[in-house]
């Protein structure tokens, strides 16, 4: 397997130092980024370039940063920093969460300090996103009470947010998943008042990966495609770490 690996580097080695754009390319993405980023630049980047066969799947980070050092993956699209000297990170841009009321609507900004713990929702133990929010707002600090008698863990934001909606619960979303509710729900959610809590995507690569010129390509289109739909404003927050 060592031996084929090798004999495909010197291959993408050669097409690198002729500018070609062909062969294969693996892409994994988190699953909290997968649904909402994907569609906005993977038909427009394969049209660009139909000698590239693009295979994509959804990953965890962990195992994300396993396929990366194993070299079984080419490229990561996840939370970053990730402070791994085998991995190279080049960042993407920077995603503000917004507060999301089942219950309530309103338009005024909101406070990470006046969130109401008992009625928030996160995704499941030892999902990222989970662990991001709890630290955040510092609910490892203090009981987390939940006025239901059951206890529900999401492991995707689309159950989360059917969960949420149902049970006229509270959480945080992703910016770019808000994008797509509804007129009626988007008034049920509110921007954080600075400081803003975001989180920061970038493109994930083993430090000895050759095909660097796909991957300023591919950085080049995500950031035009992604700056269409994302606030143009400066971030002035607290930026959750990926793990």
């Amino acid at each position: 397997k060592r031996i084929v690996n090798d004999l495909e580097q010197l291959k993408e080695i050669s097409r690198e130092m002729k500018g070609e754009i062909k062969g294969n390319l693996s892409i994994s993405v988190i699953p909290t980024v997968a649904p909402y980023l994907l569609p906005l630049f993977l038909q427009s980047f394969a049209d660009k370039f139909p000698d590239l066969h693009i295979r994509v799947n959804e990953q965890s980070t962990e195992e994300i940063i396993r396929q990366l050092k194993a070299r079984e993956l080419d490229i990561g699209i996840l939370s970053i920093p990730l402070m791994d000297k085998d991995i190279l990170e080049v960042h993407l841009y920077d995603e503000p969460f917004v507060f999301f009321d089942a219950g309530k609507s309103g338009t005024g900004a909101v406070s990470l300090q006046n969130i109401n713990s008992s009625k928030l929702c996160l995704m499941e133990e030892g999902h990222c996103m989970r662990t991001q929010v709890m630290n955040l707002c510092e609910l490892n600090k203090k009981l987390l009470h939940n006025q239901l008698n059951f206890e529900f863990q999401a492991g995707s934001i689309d159950s989360l947010l059917r969960f949420v909606r149902a049970n006229q619960g509270t959480t945080l979303l992703p910016y770019l998943s808000t994008l797509d509710l509804s007129e009626k729900e988007k008034k049920h959610t509110r921007k954080f008042s600075s400081p803003v809590p975001y989180r920061s995507l970038g493109l994930a690569v083993h430090r000895h990966f050759v095909k660097k010129k796909i991957l300023k390509l591919l950085h080049k289109h995500i950031q035009e495609k992604t700056a269409m739909v994302l606030p143009q404003k400066k971030i002035s927050g607290d930026r959750l770490a990926p793990v």
